[in-house]
């Protein structure tokens, strides 16, 4: 079985929802199973901690789970049109896999909600892409055959895909989101077994 990675940071539940969408596309594939991880919060207090297990959701993700995986889905909401910071963090400390080129040639692709249509989700999708693409993983977009690509008056990007939250974020995702997310995780999975066919 084939094993992808949905790594994510969700703090009202959007991308907590976009994530398990993009699992579910993920296991719509034959042969692929998705492993849903999540980062824990950081705080400017340096006597703040979190508990080892999260109290809701999905696991805190391991080096292993990088090592292990054949793909990823990286999720986060935007910050200033760019991502998280507990997801940053994360990132910023996997130097070691890094060197050791754990996700060099294994796919990749990147989600995120906003609480605005024009809240940085592109820019914050692009932007996740920067430590993927350093560790030499292969972006895979949302190709616009995707017809609800064309029809979505929410979120959805070429970038990956996208939902629009609302300022108080409580809007539900949209039946665009919700396609884009499963034909995400599909065309994810999709990919990582080819590749690992070949190799």
């Amino acid at each position: 079985m084939a094993e992808i990675l949905v790594l994510y940071y969700s703090t009202h539940g959007a991308t907590r929802q976009m994530a398990q969408l993009i699992a579910r596309g993920i296991e719509s594939v034959p042969g692929a199973s998705a492993r849903l991880r999540t980062v824990p919060r950081v705080s400017s207090v340096c006597e703040a901690t979190e508990p080892a297990i999260p109290e809701a959701g999905a696991p805190y993700v391991e080096i292993a789970d990088l090592q292990e995986c054949c793909g990823l889905a990286l999720g986060s909401p935007t910050r200033y049109g760019n991502m998280a910071a507990p997801m940053k963090y994360f990132w910023d400390s996997t130097i070691s896999e890094w060197l050791k080129g754990t996700l060099v040639g294994k796919p990749a692709c990147v989600f995120t909600s906003s609480g605005t249509m024009h809240g940085g989700n592109e820019s914050t999708l692009l932007t996740m892409m920067l430590p993927l693409l350093h560790h030499g993983m292969l972006i895979l977009g949302t190709p616009y055959t995707e017809n609800a690509l064309l029809s979505t008056r929410t979120g959805g990007t070429p970038y990956g895909v996208s939902h629009v939250a609302g300022t108080e974020s409580n809007w539900p995702i949209s039946e665009e989101e919700r396609l884009l997310c499963l034909a995400q995780g599909k065309r994810l999975a999709q990919v990582a077994l080819k590749l690992r066919a070949e190799a």
